[in-house]
């Protein structure tokens, strides 16, 4: 099932990031996202760290600020700035959420790059062995993928 999402990139950012308003698809847990490419999976608790997301790329460590749409169109942070890219088949749903008849163009922009995302290949990134989260999050950072496992050599 697809839903519509604020999506915005926080590392290296802070509130000024890449942000797009898109259809996304869940796991069967809702524990990941998928966008663009990319598998987000939600952080716990304090995970969130100095960035300030709340989901992180399984592959690369990014951290993502995922959340609904607001039906005020006031999705970006008070302090961000930037425009937030839509996606074109998400347009129709986004001006129906915010009860608009036309797009607020200083705002936001119409996009059709978004990338089809390679879900069953992010999932056995996720589950192959020595990925996810660690038992102890103090072990590690909040951002390592690496479990704490025996390997089978040892």
């Amino acid at each position: 099932m697809k839903l519509l999402r604020y999506l915005e990139l926080k590392s290296g950012h802070s509130d000024n990031g890449p942000a797009w308003i898109a259809y996304v698809e869940q796991s069967k847990t809702g524990r990941t996202v998928y966008f663009n490419g990319r598998g987000l999976m939600k952080l716990k608790g304090q995970r969130r760290g100095e960035s300030g997301g709340n989901y992180i790329d399984m592959e690369t460590g990014e951290s993502f600020w995922v959340s609904g749409v607001k039906k005020n169109g006031q999705d970006r942070h008070w302090a961000g700035s930037g425009k937030v890219l839509i996606e074109a088949a998400a347009v129709a749903e986004y001006l129906e959420t915010i009860k608009a008849k036309t797009l607020d163009t200083s705002r936001c922009e119409v996009t059709i790059s978004i990338r089809p995302t390679d879900i069953n290949r992010l999932s056995q990134v996720a589950n192959s062995s020595g990925k996810g989260w660690p038992h102890d999050p103090g072990e590690q950072t909040p951002y390592s993928f690496t479990r704490n496992v025996t390997s089978p050599d040892k």
